[in-house]
């Protein structure tokens, strides 16, 4: 499969993840995170899902396309691990959070996301929906939508 087509099916898995774990988070309280912004496709598509939920974004740079710009007060610039402990210090809860970090080496990528597990797992609310392409530890695996090819995107449950 070519790198053009693997894209196609993870945007789409993406998608379905997105929009599943929305409706599981549905009666939760809590806040929803994305963990890296990048050009702010996956956070314009959560702040549509989800126009009544404060919208948390973690990232190093603001990169995002102009329609995609999180509010000041929800734009958290800098390393994840610090500004997670931000969020915890400043009481906030997440039902949902999407794990968007990666270089797209699975090695680097996954140990990134396990050293991160322990700060992202203190800012969920029980039972709080983490959906991520990376490996994370300290959650139980869930099985998530049906249409998504296991191992293409996996989702966690605090």
């Amino acid at each position: 499969m070519s790198r053009l087509e693997s894209m196609y099916r993870r945007i789409g898995a993406q998608i379905s993840g997105l929009n599943w774990a929305v409706e599981v988070i549905a009666d939760l309280p809590g806040d929803v995170l994305e963990l890296g912004l990048g050009n702010g496709r996956s956070y314009h598509h959560l702040r549509e899902k989800l126009p009544n939920r404060f919208i948390w974004v973690i990232d190093r740079e603001m990169n995002a396309h102009p329609s995609s710009v999180p509010p000041d007060e929800y734009f958290l610039k800098g390393e994840a691990e610090a500004m997670l402990a931000r969020m915890v210090s400043g009481g906030v809860r997440l039902a949902l959070a999407h794990y968007d970090f990666g270089v797209g080496v699975d090695e680097v990528d996954d140990a990134e996301a396990r050293r991160l597990s322990p700060a992202i797992r203190s800012v969920m609310v029980p039972g709080g929906l983490i959906v991520t392409q990376q490996r994370l530890e300290g959650f139980s695996l869930e099985t998530g939508p049906d249409d998504i090819a296991r191992g293409r995107y996996f989702f966690y449950r605090a």
